[in-house]
């Protein structure tokens, strides 16, 4: 309704609709009645302004006849062309990309072993073994690279018509077509090499063409459409149970990306597999329309930066196609722009590792970030392509159309601001200067997401880096989603720079959906030249053992310095704990001062207790091989019902003056010459 007015009625057959036209910008109220009832639900409201992102998705005929009417390769650019005959611009800007793939794909037609059954004996049962979890990573392991080959080379084969990449192609996607269907490979079994190896099929029969015909003979075609059209059914039959199962339980992030894969593979198959049409009408629009689900419009992503460089990866395999058969392009989404955005803040130029969540300590692979802020003609986007010197990714640049949207930039290239908040994943960015290469860069989480699904229990955790160097870090290390160490140590709050008590007892992280209810929450955030603040509210992750924990944190821009305050309750008394971690040495010299230095990096960790607290070493499980980590601990004196830990982290060690002030019933820390006034204690 707009103005107390019905403004448009919709009859839906799934608990969602995508309206195929945008709505005049004004306020309006929506409801909906299930068939079986005449009662109807409360109103909701939204508000579509005059700065209102446009983004529209036909119905689902009109998108199918656009898709059928678009000649082969339907997933590349309109009237791409062969390399001769390229504009002498394009061939400046896109030389090096096809050289790269040529390259690459030359080295892998000898150094590349095309894959068998016979690789992977096991069979998987109920109980997921830890040779059984490593069969189903070596799969993939070997299944991406071929996969990889095959696109490349069928690519390779479109833009210069070299036979060689013709005999190529075929060779990896006759090996495809040769695995058993019901074997190792199989949807039942592993789901994520099934769907890579049906959309790189029905990728390359896009690009190939007739070649795949030879004098009528259309048998290989006709197989490798075959194979396509098993494995994918076999998705789409796992995707629409009951309904869509994606539409009861959207925050499974595996089958989110699946139905991504659907999405596209149903694209490319309209008008060759019957099927196809199906698992499209089904497929697209709600693609279209739910993602993400791991962020609201701002485009954050709870589940933790490394699976957000996996969300890019996808996108770059996925999305650019999309746009070419469809013209819908998701890059265009509200939260698709914010994204690139989220990546320049919280995965700047040089940082050494992730943040937050499963995956976290690896390193970031700058080629999916730099491709996927590539998409955009902001100067924000353009600072931080030109500041990734890792080259771009080959086979996506020359799927891409030309020039790439960052290239026509010609606004002066700025970083975002130094500080932001993303509210609805609760994670905040505080940067001394993004511009800098050398930058102290602070990250902190409450998030409304909890440990659900990727993420952990660091509810009110931080994490400290200084020139892309980790100082205070995040522990242990993924070696498969629910394994025995991802339980006991990787994902519990302990491993963590967060709250606990009594030995480590730590947020709650049991359970499938709970850990959505055991969350945490920013309840302020600010920033001013001179100094960010963020407070944050992780009771609810202690699934009532507290009955307060609230961490505050200013960060000092002018002397690079951040002061923290915790603050808790409990109806128990108990003995708190302040956990911080790094991958180098927690040193505490004869004077008590504590130390960490990593790289040449340092940061010194200073406590201005309030009450008796003691510096602890803990100790973790081992760490990843060729790796060091370290932990360390201030714990209370004794057991109580509530108190606090003040500390100072100055990074860079500058002995930077700082003061504790309770003069006048007021309490302040003075960090050089800047104030800051804190809450007495509780």
């Amino acid at each position: 309704m707009q103005g107390g007015a019905v403004y448009k009625t919709f009859n839906a057959t799934r608990n969602w609709y995508l309206p195929p036209k945008s709505f005049p910008a004004g306020s309006y109220t929506w409801r909906v009645r299930p068939s079986t009832s005449q009662e109807w639900s409360s109103p909701r409201n939204f508000v579509i302004g005059s700065n209102s992102q446009l983004f529209e998705v036909p119905e689902n005929v009109t998108l199918r006849n656009t898709i059928l009417n678009k000649a082969r390769p339907r997933s590349l650019p309109s009237g791409t062309k062969l390399f001769s005959a390229w504009t002498a611009a394009m061939r400046t800007d896109r030389t090096p990309a096809l050289n790269g793939l040529t390259g690459e794909v030359k080295y892998y037609m000898t150094g590349l072993k095309t894959v068998a059954d016979s690789e992977w004996p096991l069979v998987p049962g109920a109980i997921r073994t830890a040779a059984v979890v490593a069969q189903a990573a070596n799969i993939m392991t070997r299944v991406n690279p071929n996969a990889r080959q095959l696109e490349g080379a069928a690519l390779l084969y479109r833009l210069t018509g070299d036979k060689i990449y013709l005999d190529e192609a075929i060779r990896r996607g006759d090996q495809f077509a040769a695995l058993n269907l019901t074997g190792p490979t199989s949807y039942a079994n592993q789901d994520m090499a099934s769907r890579v190896m049906a959309q790189s099929l029905i990728k390359a029969i896009d690009y190939l063409g007739t070649a795949l015909v030879v004098n009528g003979d259309a048998t290989r075609r006709n197989k490798w459409l075959s194979v396509v059209a098993t494995r994918t059914n076999a998705l789409y039959k796992d995707l629409s149970a009951n309904g869509g199962r994606l539409d009861q339980y959207p925050y499974d992030s595996h089958a989110a990306t699946s139905m991504a894969y659907l999405t596209l593979t149903s694209t490319l198959a309209l008008g060759d597999i019957p099927d196809a049409q199906t698992w499209f009408d089904f497929a697209f629009r709600a693609f279209a329309s739910s993602f993400s689900i791991w962020s609201g419009p701002e485009g954050g992503f709870a589940n933790g930066t490394a699976y957000a460089e996996y969300e890019a990866d996808f996108a770059l395999q996925i999305w650019p196609a999309l746009a070419q058969a469809t013209g819908v392009n998701m890059f265009d989404k509200p939260w698709s722009r914010g994204f690139a955005q989220f990546l320049m803040h919280f995965v700047p130029p040089g940082q050494q590792t992730h943040v937050f969540g499963d995956g976290h300590e690896t390193a970031p692979e700058y080629r999916f970030m730099k491709g996927f802020a590539s998409r955009y003609a902001t100067p924000q986007s353009a600072w931080y392509v030109k500041n990734l010197t890792r080259p771009d990714d080959v086979l996506t640049t020359l799927q891409s159309p030309y020039p790439m949207p960052v290239n026509s930039v010609t606004a002066t290239a700025t970083p975002p601001a130094n500080a932001a908040y993303y509210p609805s994943i609760g994670w905040t960015a505080m940067h001394s200067n993004l511009a800098d290469s050398g930058r102290t860069s602070l990250y902190f989480k409450s998030s409304a997401y909890g440990s659900f699904n990727h993420s952990h229990g660091d509810q009110n955790g931080f994490v400290l880096f200084s020139g892309g160097v980790p100082l205070l870090t995040e522990t242990g290390w993924y070696d498969w989603y629910d394994s025995p160490l991802w339980n006991s140590w990787y994902r519990p709050s302990k491993s963590h720079n967060a709250l606990t008590f009594d030995g480590g007892v730590g947020q709650n992280v049991d359970g499938y959906e709970e850990p959505l209810a055991r969350n945490g929450r920013i309840t302020a955030f600010s920033t001013t030249a001179a100094v960010d603040y963020v407070e944050g509210d992780a009771t609810l992750a202690y699934a009532g053992l507290l009955k307060s924990a609230v961490r505050k944190i200013w960060y000092v821009r002018g002397t690079d310095t951040a002061v923290i305050l915790d603050q808790f309750s409990s109806a128990t008394p108990r003995v708190f704990e302040w956990n911080f971690h790094g991958y180098a040495p927690i040193v505490a010299d004869a004077a008590g001062k504590i130390s960490i230095t990593n790289q040449s990096r340092k940061v010194c960790i200073v406590p201005l207790a309030t009450t008796a607290q003691r510096f602890e070493r803990r100790v973790g499980p081992p760490p990843q091989a060729g790796t060091y980590e370290d932990h360390g601990v201030f714990v209370k004196a004794a057991a109580a019902t509530s108190g606090e830990f003040l500390t100072v982290l100055d990074v860079g060690c500058k002995n930077t003056a700082v003061r504790l002030d309770t003069s006048g019933g007021l309490r302040k820390v003075i960090v050089g010459t800047q104030t800051l006034t804190l809450p007495l204690p509780k």
